[in-house]
């Protein structure tokens, strides 16, 4: 019988493992492992990856052939219990160290990882292939007190990486929501002052061409995942999963982030579906649920007065909200400044949602905020296809824009919201907004003015 094949090995702490792969003519293929005790006297994370086998045997000389860096190798354990941080970080190191690295945290195991930031640059291809189980301590009791609180794990000047798998990163989030800082969670329904840090599960910084996938996030603290002074960024087909009363747990936040893809996702949590902070430009989301959520959010900004804030170019479409406190929503605060401008959501269904249109330039977390006179200028923002029904405590439509620095070019078309209960319709509240209606509109926004204002300053038409 005549074979083809490759090998592959394991250096682990002392033992040489040899895999022989050998290929038969008839299509078979067979295994033969070799175990080789040897003596070193150098602990070099660089020689523990298994290294996946060419196809036919032969070399790929246009992609290279991925080496797997497998976390229990490395010493992870992988019950749940004991801490297994060292061994991430040792994998990460090695496959950071080789073009289309894979470090493998497999099924099977619970692996729990204090705060952890995991470096680059990297060579190449990276993959962090998650088929197991990761999760931080249990609560803030068994947080490291050496560390921030603020932040899980950490991807920090990544290039070309993908994070990926069939598992489950959970956050144990349930103590965390408890903490009596925490909204609404005080004596008497007060909240405690002091500090209420809690750490956002996944976070990428000055990284770029990113990709996330597959996989199920759930229970976070606080944000599940968040993007900071990123470029190059595609997220598909993921999960997150959080109880709709779990404060502050925002499903993906992405800012100073340019060039964002978000598609195919299902996030049910307690806060914004999706945050667009400062900073952001070329953002393209499209089938999406959002349930029991804060709804689509640009903003909050303008709350750093000393900054112009600055998202143009979003496009949100194909989206489903069910149960949710805001259906597409911008938020601003008074004093700010900068723009919003380009901005389209399309084909939105709402079902029994607040708030479904909203524009709220007020925004204020304080029981009294201020008046002040500048503000976020609004401008090019297009409503289309956007039908279901609404939760009647709140209007479906809510233009509240600033009075000094009014909305303008706003296009309605094709919005047809009606009550999800009863029969009475609530009319939209319109304040200082212009733009056009291109269709007739359920229930009719006869407050839009169309047009423009009759002298609006030039330092609002190109604040960006």
């Amino acid at each position: 019988m005549a074979f083809s094949g490759g090998l592959s090995f394991v250096f682990v702490t002392g033992t040489f493992i040899l895999f022989l792969a050998l290929k038969s003519a008839e299509g078979g293929t067979q295994f033969v492992r070799k175990v080789f005790n040897v003596k070193s006297s150098k602990h070099d994370a660089s020689h523990f990856y298994f290294d996946t086998l060419p196809n036919n045997g032969k070399h790929s000389v246009s992609k290279p052939r991925p080496r797997v860096f497998n976390v229990r190798y490395f010493g992870a354990v992988g019950d749940g219990w004991n801490d297994d941080t060292a061994a991430f970080t040792m994998a990460w190191k090695a496959a950071c160290e080789v073009r289309s690295g894979v470090v493998l945290a497999p099924e099977g195991y619970i692996f729990m990882i204090n705060p952890t930031t995991f470096y680059g640059p990297c060579k190449p291809g990276l993959t962090f292939q998650v088929d197991g189980v990761l999760m931080p301590p249990d609560g803030p009791y068994f947080w490291p007190k050496s560390v921030s609180m603020a932040q899980w794990l950490v991807f920090f000047q990544v290039d070309r990486m993908t994070l990926t798998g069939d598992g489950i990163i959970e956050g144990n989030g349930d103590k965390w929501w408890e903490l009596p800082c925490k909204p609404h969670r005080g004596p008497n329904g007060t909240t405690l002052p002091g500090p209420c840090d809690s750490p956002a599960l996944l976070m990428f910084f000055w990284s770029s061409n990113l990709h996330v996938s597959n996989l199920h996030i759930r229970n976070s603290p606080q944000f599940h995942m968040k993007f900071d002074n990123c470029t190059e960024v595609v997220i598909r087909n993921i999960s997150l999963d959080s109880p709709a009363l779990s404060p502050n747990t925002d499903g993906i936040h992405i800012e100073q982030t340019k060039s964002v893809g978000i598609y195919d996702t299902n996030i049910a949590n307690g806060d914004d579906c999706i945050s667009i902070g400062a900073g952001c430009t070329d953002v393209d989301i499209k089938n999406i649920t959002c349930t029991h959520s804060h709804g689509i959010s640009i903003g909050s900004l303008g709350a750093e007065q000393n900054r112009r804030a600055c998202v143009s170019n979003i496009t949100v479409r194909n989206v489903y909200m069910k149960d949710s406190d805001n259906g597409v929503r911008i938020k601003t605060w008074q004093g700010g400044s900068g723009s919003v401008s380009g901005v389209t959501f399309q084909d939105i269904e709402m079902d029994n949602v607040r708030n479904c249109i909203i524009v709220d330039q007020y925004y204020c977390l304080a029981e009294e905020c201020q008046n002040k006179t500048s503000a976020v200028f609004i401008n090019d923002v297009s409503y289309i296809n956007i039908k279901g029904t609404y939760d009647v405590i709140t209007k479906p439509v809510h233009f509240a824009c600033s009075d000094t620095v009014p909305c303008m070019n706003i296009t309605i078309s094709e919005v047809n919201l009606l009550p999800s209960e009863g029969k009475s319709e609530i009319d939209p509240f319109c304040w200082n907004v212009y733009g056009r209606l291109e269709t007739e509109t359920e229930p009719r926004i006869r407050c839009l003015q169309e047009g423009e204002p009759d002298s609006v300053s030039e330092r609002f038409r190109d604040v960006c």
